[in-house]
């Protein structure tokens, strides 16, 4: 327990032993002898907190010791102190004789401290003024760019996302029609889906290979029962992203049903499966083979899948094929492994982040680990 204790303060040593060398390398009076014993004092009875407070407050802002104040400041703030930060960086700011480059600094850590504390409109007012004053403007409107996003205010994204673009040439555009893709979710919740639409062809206007707004745009004409114009835009994505092929699949089947053409759909799924493969084009052309042939066919072209591409869906949906054909002892066998399968499957995520390797049961086109936009997808191969 006292070693822990003593590992627990040798930060805090060591940071007293730095403020304390700053006060020798001031012209310090008389005065600064009991506060800075009442300062050990503190540290010696382990209330690290109070002791920095009063060794912070020895040291005089100058201009040789603001870089050591913005440090301090931005110390606490990372230790997840945002309060004592806050103190000090608003305490800089107050000292009239501060020059306007270590001024805007501290105001842009300043912000940071509120962004932190959840304070989000103080920050978003404090990043709005050095980017008007043409401060620390690209990471003032990176900041800003954060805020808006946590705060779900799309629009107030893509103005600022536009102006990093616009001013600064930075690709942004696969973030920006993600921006519109957003924005045009609210409106369908709300039933406008004229504004929707038009959200929705901005974001392709901005990133032509936007997966999410084909789509967006592609249920949208579903749901108005477009459905020659819903089996155009669903296609489309072969040609943005083949990896989001399985998300169509199923409102495919839908459409072609609805203007009598299963034959082309079949036709489709027999094209992606021989050009890009996938458990979902695999099981939906064993539906229809069941279907339309028999369960035997259906069996073989299953099984002739699986070997070309293990697939735990696939072995699972072979099961449920065998199981109706099998005698009452082999059949409790292999109901065991059927029932093992499924809970597998249950256990297994069905997307995964191609950025920082999360996983999750459901499509985000947010990674909510590295906040990546559009680095989710479909997971293939034998974990499907």
């Amino acid at each position: 327990m006292i070693v822990d204790l003593l590992w627990l303060l040798l930060p805090v040593a060591a940071a007293s032993g730095w403020l304390v060398a700053q006060l020798w390398k001031q012209k310090t009076s008389v005065n600064l002898f009991p506060d800075y014993f009442r300062g050990l004092n503190y540290l010696l009875n382990e209330e690290p907190d109070k002791a920095i407070d009063i060794f912070i407050k020895l040291i005089e802002i100058d201009s040789d010791t603001v870089e050591t104040h913005l440090a301090l400041g931005v110390l606490f703030r990372r230790r997840g102190e945002v309060n004592r930060a806050i103190r000090i960086h608003q305490n800089l700011i107050k000292k009239v004789a501060l020059h306007p480059k270590q001024r805007s600094l501290a105001l842009f850590e300043l912000g940071k401290d509120y962004r932190h504390a959840g304070l989000l409109d103080r920050a978003e007012t404090l990043f709005q003024e050095l980017v008007e004053a043409n401060l620390h403007k690209v990471s003032a409107l990176h900041q800003l760019l954060e805020i808006y996003q946590q705060e779900h205010d799309w629009s107030n994204a893509i103005d600022t996302a536009q102006q990093l673009v616009s001013i600064y040439q930075e690709p942004i555009h696969v973030v920006i029609a993600q921006y519109y893709c957003e924005q045009a979710e609210v409106y369908l919740r709300q039933q406008q889906y004229d504004i929707a639409l038009q959200n929705i062809q901005q974001a392709l206007k901005t990133d032509s290979n936007c997966v999410r707004a084909s789509l967006l745009e592609g249920h949208l004409a579903l749901n108005k029962q477009e459905y020659k114009q819903a089996i155009l835009v669903f296609k489309r994505i072969e040609q943005q992203d083949p990896d989001y092929l399985s998300e169509i699949i199923e409102p495919l089947q839908i459409c072609y049903q609805e203007v009598e053409q299963l034959s082309e759909f079949t036709d489709y799924l027999w094209h992606v499966l021989d050009n890009y493969g996938g458990v979902t084009p695999m099981l939906m052309l064993t539906n229809i083979i069941k279907q339309q042939k028999n369960e035997q066919q259906a069996v073989d072209f299953i099984v002739e899948q699986i070997h070309k591409h293990p697939s735990l869906h696939g072995l699972e949906y072979l099961l449920g094929l065998v199981l109706s054909k099998t005698d009452c002892i082999t059949r409790e066998h292999l109901l065991l492994l059927k029932d093992l399968t499924t809970q597998l499957l249950q256990n297994k995520p069905a997307y995964k982040c191609y950025q920082c390797g999360f996983t999750a049961r459901k499509l985000y086109w947010q990674c909510p680990s590295c906040k990546q936009w559009s680095t989710f997808k479909s997971v293939q191969g034998i974990n499907k």
